[in-house]
């Protein structure tokens, strides 16, 4: 099966490459670094020639509602009829739970448009919602830091190893597309705060870490388990207390 993975030498997309490549699929690893753009289309339609599938887990270089929103629109824009003209029968999307509760968020009313563009292509696909990665601890401790202290949403999250999404993805882009979006997330729900003073512990970082119900997530409010799961159809396996022990290089 030819499969192009877009956002392929990214954090996920390399480790969905590795594993499709080694199941032995054709495999496109498409980023602007191999000559593919989503954002100006250039190479799109030689990568697309004879794909079946494509896998979408690229990502903004800028968060700022303005760029965001930009990459998001016009990737898609260019992406989605290219593969229309290709005839690609699956695309499969990664998107982060939550999204439709988060619109507060210029990152995720991004993302809504993604979608929206997705369902509305005509594509068969599957859109994966994801739980925040095992390595967003670090991002999330930072963008959390107000006057020298780390103060986090009163809220719960379910984080979940990029490895562990990337065997689910890798698995979806195989199957049958489903034409809805499916939940995963890791084996474990913290409060948020909990998960952000495991990782500040294991990495020597000495803050004050404490939750408060009106600290804003990605500038969006949170409930108690907004960006947790409703129904989950996969929980990663590895445990962040087992993966955090584990030295960076080996992971």
């Amino acid at each position: 099966m030819k499969i192009v993975v877009i956002g392929g030498t990214g954090l996920i997309g390399s480790q969905v490459v590795n594993l499709l490549q080694n199941t032995g699929h054709d495999v496109v690893v498409a980023s602007p670094n191999t000559g593919v753009n989503t954002l100006t289309g250039e190479g799109l339609s030689a990568a697309l020639q004879n794909a079946q599938v494509v896998v979408d887990v690229s990502n903004s270089p800028s968060f700022e509602d303005g760029p965001v929103m930009d990459f998001f629109k016009t990737s898609n824009q260019n992406l989605l009829p290219a593969e229309k003209t290709a005839g690609v029968q699956h695309h499969v999307a990664l998107s982060v739970v939550g999204t439709k509760e988060l619109q507060a968020s210029g990152y995720f009313r991004a993302k809504q448009v993604q979608e929206d563009m997705i369902k509305a292509s005509g594509i068969p696909y599957t859109i994966v919602h994801a739980t925040q990665f095992f390595e967003f601890a670090g991002g999330i401790l930072q963008m959390s830091i107000t006057d020298g202290k780390v103060v986090v949403p009163d809220a719960n999250i379910q984080p979940i190893a990029s490895k562990d999404v990337a065997f689910f993805v890798a698995q979806t882009a195989v199957a049958k597309p489903v034409n809805t979006i499916i939940e995963i997330g890791g084996p474990e729900k913290f409060p948020m705060d909990t998960w952000i003073k495991q990782y500040a512990q294991a990495t020597h970082k000495n803050y004050e870490i404490s939750a408060d119900a009106k600290a804003l997530y990605s500038g969006a409010p949170l409930e108690a388990d907004t960006i947790t799961p409703k129904k989950a159809v996969y929980l990663g396996p590895t445990k962040y207390a087992d993966w955090i022990a584990i030295p960076q290089n080996q992971r």
